[in-house]
């Protein structure tokens, strides 16, 4: 085969490191850019944080959605501040003759003894876990060895819900077999002694085996005289599946009372906590910071950066004119790629804010209704209509939506909720799935207790407001925004 050179020609797309760069910032959500910042900040010397001030929105930035068709390119600007450090304190021009400096001025960095200055933060306590609650309540009982190291295996084997989930015989195994006990065996009889003991351990329901057993422990505590706190324990250790099968009137015969008898017990297991130890399983709250503010003025709706979110990023000058041309040291090298690199970054930075700020816009244009009537006026939008109307590609969108959240009047939505397929109606226009889900969700909040809406009738009263859709998509929609069927939403309401 013989072997020659040939030249061709072809195109294909790159993306230079600049693009990439401005790709990537503009994907993260607000607490990732405050990493990437801070990170860049420890990174490159010629970045710099200009007057630790954050970007604040000028009121250009406020676009309303009149301004906003009469000038599309607008975005928003960078405002410098021009007030005085609060943080600014008065020095005494005279001292005391017999006082020593640290006597009347103490600086931001001193440390002081006093109450005042006390780290609330660094001593608070640290919440203990469900096990190590029960294991303190353990050491309080005066217990012998033996029966202390059989509590210890009964809590490593309750789990976070507070639920026994270890047999009782597989637990009397294990202690036979690794604690190899002196005398007599490990017998299940006293495994069941000891966790009846737990059982009695706060929170009140611990230990239990089943959901029968846990509102049984619950109720227990109650007077269990009353007709119906014994009709409801009754229930709980003998009837739960019953319940769950929504069979009252055989329930009702076989416990020799009235339907309304047993209603009242059945409220009052329904009032019982099925996980007593989710409260030992909460962590500390997550806050959401929002991005895009949303406020109405003069009937207006405006849009701004959140100021909190947005940093004023520069160049460090010092470090900057440092640079000389023609040098090509190491040193003069690194300040160079730095200060290239630095530049990259603000703008990445500042078109992020940029993007993100005419795709809030464009979402508050076209969602008017929601922000004047609430989710049920939501209208279908996609992303290729946002992208066309700011001639970007969807994926721009796409990133430019992704963890990003709105703050308005009626809460705090992430981007992307404002996005919602688009479902045919009677009239010939089209209804947002947003829109379907905020009416299912009305109408079965104001449906009748002792009788739920099915997924028929729920149809049904939408194709009576010109929304068409199937059974099945109600079903799908209701699933969907955490609405249990009509079977389980009977009498779990009060």
């Amino acid at each position: 085969m013989k072997q020659s050179l040939q030249l061709k020609t072809s195109l294909k797309m790159t993306m230079t490191p600049q693009l990439q760069l401005a790709v990537k910032v503009l994907q993260l959500s607000t607490l990732d850019l405050q990493t990437e910042i801070q990170d860049t900040l420890d990174r490159n010397p010629l970045l710099d944080l200009e007057d630790n001030n954050p970007i604040l929105p000028s009121e250009s930035n406020s676009l309303s959605n009149e301004q906003r068709d009469e000038d599309p390119s607008a975005s928003y600007e960078l405002e410098q501040s021009t007030a005085e450090a609060k943080w600014e304190k008065d020095i005494p021009s005279e001292m005391p003759v017999d006082s020593q400096w640290d006597e009347v001025y103490s600086g931001g960095s001193a440390k002081t003894s006093s109450d005042n200055d006390f780290d609330f933060l660094a001593n608070r306590t640290q919440e203990s876990s469900l096990q190590d609650h029960l294991s303190f309540q353990l050491e309080m009982k005066p217990l012998s060895v033996r029966d202390r190291l059989i509590g210890d295996y009964l809590i490593d084997s309750i789990n976070s819900n507070g639920w026994l989930t270890a047999e009782l015989s597989s637990i009397t195994e294990d202690l036979n077999t690794h604690e190899e006990p002196e005398n007599d065996e490990f017998e299940i009889d006293e495994i069941e002694a000891i966790l009846h003991l737990i059982q009695s351990f706060d929170p009140i329901g611990v230990g239990a085996r089943d959901l029968g057993e846990c509102i049984a422990l619950q109720l227990g505590e109650m007077d269990g005289e009353h007709p119906t706190v014994a009709r409801a324990i009754v229930i709980a250790r003998s009837h739960m599946p019953a319940i769950l099968k929504q069979d009252f009137k055989k329930l009702a015969k076989l416990l020799r009372c009235s339907e309304g008898e047993l209603d009242l017990s059945i409220d009052l297991i329904q009032k019982q906590n099925p996980h007593p130890g989710d409260i030992f399983s909460e962590t500390d709250s997550e806050y959401v910071i929002p991005d895009v503010l949303v406020s109405l003025r003069k009937d207006l709706w405006h849009v701004e950066i959140n100021p909190e979110v947005a940093p004023r990023l520069c160049v460090n000058r010092e470090y900057s004119a440092l640079i000389k041309r023609g040098d090509v040291s190491d040193d003069n090298k690194f300040l160079r790629e730095n200060l290239q690199e630095a530049q990259w970054f603000i703008k990445s930075v500042e078109s992020r804010f940029d993007t993100l700020f005419n795709v809030a816009s464009a979402i508050v244009e076209r969602q008017r209704a929601f922000f004047d009537y609430g989710p049920e006026a939501m209208k279908p939008m996609v992303l290729a209509d946002v992208a066309e109307e700011l001639g970007l590609a969807e994926s721009t969108i796409s990133r430019a939506t992704a963890g990003k959240y709105m703050l308005t009047p009626r809460g705090v939505f992430e981007l992307k909720y404002f996005f919602s397929s688009h479902v045919s109606s009677d009239s010939g226009d089209a209804t947002s799935a947003t829109a379907i889900k905020a009416f299912i969700k009305k109408l079965v909040a104001s449906e009748a207790p002792n009788k739920p809406l099915s997924d028929a009738k729920l149809m049904a009263l939408l194709e009576a407001d010109g929304v068409k859709v199937a059974r099945r998509t109600v079903a799908k929609y209701r699933e969907a925004i955490g609405i249990a069927p009509s079977s389980q939403r009977k009498r779990l309401k009060s």
